[in-house]
């Protein structure tokens, strides 16, 4: 499959993301900066969130509506107010989507309603992402995969039977290219439970690309995942982490989503195929393991010993395993220290 130009699967590059969503701030300028900074890191596309504190959740104080988990970055928090506030207004959303194809990188978004996605629809964006929390939300999956556009799904919390629900939810509302991606809905999250080895069990279960949404910090963890088949990496992306804002705590910065980039591609080249032996780009270090070679003169007709024969680099006479033969057999004629062993040089 291909997002835009890029092709998605194992056998190409990893495509990673960098998710702005609410580091700007408030600020357009912050987060046209942003998007300038992630193309200077080498990923391949940015992405956006697109709600309105209406679209995603209700007006309402207390109760089900205040963040009461002592363990969250957000506790104490009101829900209307708190995405009020990490929202991206939707009249920059072109302008953010202009400076991101200039700088010839992606961007597109996770709509959160069937609105957002009417509106990413008229700026034509070229993939949609559905968030974790709501990949049990099958309108919305429907009302994306009728778009006939790319789908990658977060999967944090889901079950087996619940991704399976989604996937064919998509792929009956017309998704023709599903990326799912393991994620842990902790933020941040550790690499102890983030269970990369689910990636290929993953993509056994339901015969689609597997990437990963990685709240951790640092790139071991999306290293990890593109060794284990990962294809897609979504990282959150801010400029410094100091700056502060709702999500800036478990984000990326500049250096930090460059190394990225950088290592999962290294990670992936490395992957290769089973192979044994020395391959093309080691031919030349053959010369470098030991063989067996003439230690001293020899005259023809002497019978060897170990003080005529040492194992020695370079690799140009007889293997070391053939040592033990060679010592008490006759040579057939003068041999010079310093000379490669070979069969040619012993009497039958």
């Amino acid at each position: 499959m291909h997002i835009g130009p890029h092709k998605i699967g194992r056998d190409a590059r990893p495509f990673i993301i960098a998710e702005m969503s609410g580091n700007h701030n408030q600020s357009l300028a912050r987060a046209l900066e942003i998007v300038d900074a992630a193309a200077a890191t080498g990923v391949q596309a940015m992405k956006m969130q697109t709600y309105t504190a209406d679209t995603i959740t209700l007006n309402v104080r207390g109760g089900d509506f205040e963040i009461t988990d002592e363990n969250s970055l957000w506790k104490g928090r009101n829900l209307h107010e708190l995405y009020d506030e990490a929202h991206t207004p939707w009249e920059w959303h072109e302008e953010i989507m202009r400076r991101a194809q200039r700088h010839g990188m992606l961007c597109f978004s996770t709509p959160f309603d069937e609105t957002a996605v009417d509106f990413l629809e008229s700026l034509n964006v070229p993939a949609y992402k559905i968030a974790s929390f709501e990949s049990t939300h099958l309108p919305l999956i429907r009302k994306v995969a009728a778009t006939g556009k790319p789908m990658i799904v977060s999967t944090g919390m889901a079950t087996v039977a619940e991704i399976h629900e989604a996937v064919t939810t998509a792929r009956q509302a017309g998704a023709k290219d599903i990326v799912l991606l393991k994620c842990t809905s902790n933020y941040p999250a550790t690499p102890a439970n983030t269970n990369v080895l689910t990636i290929p069990h993953m993509r056994e279960l339901f015969g689609c690309e597997i990437g990963l949404s990685d709240h951790t910090m640092g790139v071991g963890a999306a290293i990890a995942a593109v060794a284990h088949g990962a294809s897609v990496v979504e990282k959150h992306f801010t400029l410094r982490r100091a700056d502060g804002g709702v999500d800036s705590v478990f984000s990326l910065e500049p250096e930090e989503m460059k190394s990225l980039a950088i290592e999962t591609e290294r990670a992936w080249q490395s992957l290769g195929t089973v192979t044994y032996g020395a391959g093309e780009s080691e031919q030349k270090s053959l010369a470098f393991r030991q063989s067996v070679y003439v230690a001293r003169d020899v005259p023809a007709g002497s019978i060897l010993t170990k003080e005529d024969l040492r194992i020695v680099r370079p690799g140009h006479g007889l293997a070391p395993k053939h040592y033990e033969m060679l010592i008490g057999r006759r040579a057939n004629r003068d041999l010079k220290a310093g000379t490669a062993t070979s069969w040619d040089m012993i009497l039958n």
